[in-house]
């Protein structure tokens, strides 16, 4: 089976295909970035390079799509429209042109909008800013595609923030600044965030595969969900600093530093690291149901905890070495 993952040099792209080809399929990379890891295996290209992805995808049986433009930041907007909806036109006419009848389009929770707890696959979509926005339209791009022909296989996955090692997110930042002592709650830390390990979702992914043609739907998550405060408190710990006090700041009074923060970088054209949907998203529950995935009986092989451990780890060892380099 030969495997295409658009978007492979990224986090979970990298992740992805280092699992594929260790269970012996044949993986190819497409991302307008270099592969750090698989330089050899990948095609610097576009999604929104028709022509390149009529290449791309010659003799591909599955495509994996990671591509997106996804931070809270990205200037001009219309650049979302442009690589998350158009580049799914793009992969669809692509496909068509190559024969390819099955495709994984990695979506977001976002769809749902903010502060719906346990929204399921069958929830309303309330999409709060244009990075979900477009990736809801780039889903029925997907789906329409799909319905095309009988036998065709979509399988649109709904994840939530997603962590590991290699990650250079939220969770990343998070616990950077924790480490160095810069970081202020804001909130009273009792709303609850669905979270996934990249271990886990990498091996859920490659599992639907194996799905009959039709559209299969499943959010991602890994159970049982923390509240940040338990989030904290788990990194703290692992940090040895769970016996520091920690600053804390009302929702009232972060926000307004968030809107500062806006004006500013306005003006200024700089981006900051604080914003206000980011204090928007970190103060509001984001959870979902995982439901579906216990249906089809998709058990993580490592628990939420074992995740964070695992990258708090990995993140001591890089400061270690930068601090001790030989």
């Amino acid at each position: 089976m030969n495997i295409l993952v658009i978007g492979g040099s990224g986090f979970i792209g990298t992740a992805m295909i280092r699992e594929l080809l260790t269970l012996g399929y044949s993986v190819r990379n497409f991302d307008k970035n270099p592969s750090v890891e698989f330089g050899k295996l990948s095609t610097i290209g576009d999604v929104r390079d028709q022509d390149a992805l009529n290449k791309g995808l010659k003799d591909i049986d599955v495509v994996f799509n990671l591509a997106a433009e996804h931070r809270d930041d990205v200037t001009p907007v219309s650049l979302y429209y442009d690589v998350n909806v158009q580049g799914a036109k793009n992969i669809v006419q692509a496909a068509e042109l190559n024969n390819v009848e099955k495709i994984i389009f990695t979506s977001t929770v976002a769809v749902y909008g903010l502060n719906k707890p346990d929204a399921t696959e069958e929830s309303p979509t309330e999409p709060f800013n244009d990075y979900s926005k477009s990736k809801l339209e780039a889903e029925e791009v997907f789906s329409q595609w799909a319905g095309r022909g009988d036998c065709r296989c979509l399988i649109i996955v709904r994840p939530v923030v997603i962590f590991g090692e290699g990650n250079q997110g939220n969770v990343y930042n998070l616990i950077r600044q924790i480490q160095g002592n810069k970081f202020m709650m804001v909130g009273d830390g009792r709303n609850r965030k669905s979270m996934g390990y990249v271990g886990n979702l990498v091996q859920f992914i490659i599992k639907t595969m194996e799905f009959a043609p039709g559209i299969h739907l499943f959010n991602y998550a890994d159970k049982p969900d923390l509240t940040v405060k338990e989030l904290l408190d788990c990194i703290r710990e692992e940090l040895s600093l769970n016996n520091k006090p920690l600053a804390r700041l009302p929702y009232s009074i972060g926000l307004l530093g968030g809107y500062a923060f806006d004006l500013l970088s306005k003006f200024t054209g700089k981006k900051y690291p604080i914003n206000s949907i980011r204090i928007k998203k970190f103060c509001a529950n984001t959870t979902v149901s995982t439901k579906a995935l216990e249906i089809i009986n998709f058990t993580p092989p490592f628990s939420l905890r074992e995740g964070l451990r695992r990258m708090t780890e990995k993140i001591q060892s890089q400061k270690f070495s930068e601090e001790n380099p030989r």
